[in-house]
């Protein structure tokens, strides 16, 4: 039996060796890549991301070309839609004055106030020695000048639209050095308004109007933030007019709209509107339709807009909700 088996035993020594041979071809590049021999070099650390560089400049929404030539440290805002944009980006700490209509989020109330929206107080400005000052056109159009005077660095944040807003958004990441949180802001902020979108679905838009002001009776119209949300909220906005603009009531009941907006506040309280003198006949106001906007989400350019523009939608369609 055991000479049998010898032939056998002969040929098995070189095929053994060829099998240890294999292995340990293959084991090799495994070390290579999970081994810790003294030949073969450790994986190299994953950089960090490279911080934003500076300086850098940008196209502010006056027109304005502003070069911002260091990472602000000391920031002052003008507006509070600014303020909330700040806020959101990771910078509250970076703020060292705001203005009297500034509440949100509730950490501004420590802050030193620098006047209000439309009179910001400029010795008050320079005494926060802010390397950043953030405006908005409009009222504050002279106060800009007036500031780039003292030697301040302003950029002026006023967006029109839902898309400007997201683009003013952005802005202000890249003078602020926080480009990435813009980018996942924008993001998230258009991922909610996708979200109301699916929501209504192929619905017809509802007919709508807004009121901002009641004596006199003032409204918003195309090419205004209000009248986009109202878009994108799944309404039509009766008013045709651009802008901001005062409103007949004789117009008002002509357009007769299905559903009656307003925001509450020291110009509008629509608590009486069914006892006004002819807005007892809008279908708006017999239907019952009659809904109160929280203004600060409908009116500031900020973070926040896509929360009323969901209210708008709730309002205009109640069985997507």
């Amino acid at each position: 039996m055991y000479r049998q088996h010898r032939p056998h035993r002969r040929t098995a020594r070189p095929i053994l060796l060829v099998a240890l041979t294999l292995l340990v071809a293959l084991a090799l590049p495994l070390a290579g890549c999970g081994g810790t021999g003294a030949d073969v070099p450790a994986p190299e650390p994953e950089a960090a991301a490279p911080a934003e560089a500076f300086p850098v400049t940008v196209t502010d929404d006056a027109g304005r070309s502003v070069t911002i030539e260091a990472e602000p440290q000391r920031i002052v805002s003008l507006a509070p839609s600014n303020t909330e944009i700040v806020a959101a980006l990771g910078a509250l700490d970076k703020l060292v004055g705001v203005t009297s209509f500034d509440d949100y989020p509730a950490e501004v109330a420590d802050l030193a106030v620098v006047g209000d929206f439309a009179g910001p107080n400029l010795e008050a400005v320079a005494a926060a020695e802010a390397d950043l000052v953030l405006a908005t056109t409009g009222v504050q159009a002279e106060v800009i000048t007036q500031l780039e005077e003292l030697g301040a660095t302003v950029v002026a944040v006023d967006p029109a639209d839902l898309e400007s807003l997201f683009v003013s958004i952005e802005m202000v990441g890249t003078v602020l050095g926080e480009s990435e949180a813009a980018d996942t802001l924008v993001a998230s902020m258009r991922g909610d308004l996708d979200a109301i979108t699916d929501a209504i679905g192929d619905a017809e838009p509802v007919t709508c109007f807004l009121e901002i002001a009641q004596e006199p009776l003032f409204t918003a119209g195309p090419g205004t933030l209000l009248d986009d949300l109202i878009r994108a909220a799944g309404g039509s906005n009766v008013v045709t007019q651009e802008g901001y603009v005062p409103y007949s009531v004789e117009q008002l009941v002509t357009d007769d709209p299905a559903v009656y907006l307003a925001t509450l506040g020291s110009m509008s309280d629509p608590a009486d509107l069914a006892s006004r003198p002819g807005y007892g006949t809008l279908s708006a106001v017999t239907a019952g339709r009659v809904f109160v906007l929280e203004d600060n989400l409908v009116s500031r350019p900020g973070p926040r807009v896509v929360e009323g523009v969901r209210q708008i939608a709730e309002a205009l369609h109640p069985d997507a909700f």
